[in-house]
């Protein structure tokens, strides 16, 4: 996957993410294609073609996959492709469509030091979701999230802030092809492997960890999660865990939602979320 393929998905994505937004604002007037198309300043036509560009299918088709009846029949199907894998002991790297995640989470010493002696290099670069932010240290990607306006600036002081005392290297010649690799979706492609540097309490590693059991094209609650934790009562602890991933899309977050069915809490927008969700679902139905 080129350059040039990413840039354009990424310029792509942010017609869709307003398109998706009108949707929502709108879901009782029930809009048609036409307007939604306008609320992103396109025509039908043109508007039809960008989203099979980007997601593969129609608008119409996509729209179906972020409904709350669909979000249900999900819920409930992934619970019991879940219950299986479980009951069957498996274990092992998460899989998420081509690739493979692993991960290595910093000792309770090296979490107190908060990164001294790491050196972080960084990047921005397009994606199918928008402009991400990937940044690398020498043991794996420790961080992965969403951009759209922040100045170099800001996105430091994001990076200081989760590992206030590491040495920060704005190096995007060398985060790059990294960025490239975790959104490439070239068929029959070898696996990709994939280590990720986490820092975290020994909770939010497990919800991370068990977030990583979740495959593409399902999603489950959290409820679900703390139920797989041992700690049933936990919901609420889960879903703060998950709302400071600090890795987003390789640990897929996006893929749990209220027990409801309701999509929505994702920390870069729950117009976002709603397309990650929908994206994958049309790779899982095609493939």
């Amino acid at each position: 996957m080129n350059n040039s393929y990413n840039q354009r998905q990424s310029e792509d994505y942010y017609r869709i993410e307003k398109a998706i937004k009108f949707v929502e604002a709108n879901f009782r007037k029930r809009p048609d294609l036409e307007t939604i198309a306008a609320s992103a300043h396109l025509s039908k036509f043109h508007f039809q073609r960008m989203f099979r560009r980007w997601a593969g299918i129609s608008p119409g088709q996509f729209m179906q996959y972020l409904t709350l009846e669909f979000a249900k029949k999900r819920l409930a199907e992934s619970r019991s492709v879940l219950d299986a894998t479980y009951d069957a002991g498996l274990s092992g790297p998460g899989r998420l469509h081509d690739l493979f995640v692993t991960f290595e989470a910093l000792t309770p010493g090296e979490y107190k030091q908060q990164g001294a002696g790491l050196t972080i290099e960084y990047g921005v670069h397009p994606s199918p979701f928008g402009k991400c932010l990937l940044a690398i240290t020498s043991r794996g990607i420790c961080h992965l999230g969403f951009v759209d306006e922040t100045p170099k600036e800001g996105l430091e002081c994001r990076l200081r802030n989760a590992w206030p005392g590491a040495e920060l290297v704005f190096k995007p010649a060398t985060t790059a092809p990294i960025a490239q690799g975790i959104f490439s979706l070239a068929p029959n492609a070898p696996p990709r492997p994939f280590n990720l540097l986490l820092r975290g309490t020994n909770f939010q590693i497990n919800v991370w960890k068990a977030l990583l059991t979740i495959p593409r094209g399902r999603v489950l609650s959290y409820r679900d999660i703390a139920a797989y934790l041992g700690k049933p009562s936990a919901s609420r602890a889960v879903a703060n865990a998950i709302a400071i991933n600090p890795v987003a899309y390789l640990i897929p977050c996006h893929r749990v939602i209220a027990g409801t069915g309701r999509i929505h809490k994702y920390c870069w927008g729950a117009a976002r979320k709603k397309a990650m969700l929908g994206w994958e679902a049309a790779r899982t139905e095609a493939g």
